[in-house]
């Protein structure tokens, strides 16, 4: 599962890793959470790739009324393909969520110790994510998207069972590339992320809220540790 993320290089640096078209000015996010606005890059109808700015918390294009519905921040890998909620994007909206470290959380209620899991080497890097785009009957359209996870690598394991998918930048092509309609030559990328690529580093309790934002909540707490 992943509940929390964040993107805090600058926007050149982004825009150099996935290689879109449009420019985008954005300040650093610590601290990113369900329900809010985030940034996806996508295929363009002319084979090109966009920023695009969408709601984290996918809901399907055949909701009737996007407020009774429960928003869908996760789809597992294994399942998305079958899964009414997720398939048709799987197929045709797949995308990619810029990153440069995610959040997963042990201790028992109440006591909860954040940790980031953030490449080895600094930078961002790509989760991979579906997207929808639901109309409403008035003309109102909603663009939300979904986190597509896999089962945790070994080291990860010790703080959850899941993980982001995580795509490496000679897969964004193959993966956004949705003309042919179909999910089956991408599903070998939904994988766990290879055993040296990240590392885990347990940060400030501050994270606990989803309304604290800013540098200080990646205070460091323990020493990092390789995953």
């Amino acid at each position: 599962m992943c509940s929390r993320y964040s993107l805090t290089s600058p926007p050149e640096a982004v825009r150099a890793y996935f290689r879109y078209d449009n420019e985008a000015v954005f300040p650093p996010r610590y601290n990113i959470a369900p329900s809010q606005p985030v940034a996806i890059v996508r295929m363009t109808p002319a084979g090109g790739r966009e920023l695009a700015l969408v709601r984290w918390g996918l809901i399907p294009s055949w909701v009737k009324d996007p407020r009774a519905f429960k928003m869908l921040i996760n789809a597992r890998g294994e399942t998305a393909a079958e899964k009414p909620s997720f398939r048709a994007a799987l197929r045709h909206r797949r995308c990619l969520v810029p990153t440069d470290g995610f959040y997963e959380w042990t201790g028992a209620t109440g006591a909860k110790r954040p940790h980031l899991i953030h490449p080895r080497g600094g930078g961002p890097m790509a989760m991979a994510g579906i997207y929808e785009t639901w109309l409403g009957a008035d003309g109102s359209e909603i663009d939300t998207m979904a986190i597509l996870t896999v089962a945790a690598n070994a080291t990860m394991s010790v703080l959850h069972d899941r993980m982001p998918a995580i795509l490496a930048p000679e897969h964004f092509d193959i993966w956004l590339d949705c003309r042919p309609g179909t999910a089956e030559m991408v599903k070998e990328l939904l994988a766990p992320a290879r055993e040296d690529l990240l590392d885990i580093t347990e940060v400030s309790r501050k994270l606990n809220n989803p309304r604290n934002e800013g540098p200080d909540v990646q205070e460091r707490v323990g020493p990092a540790t390789l995953l």
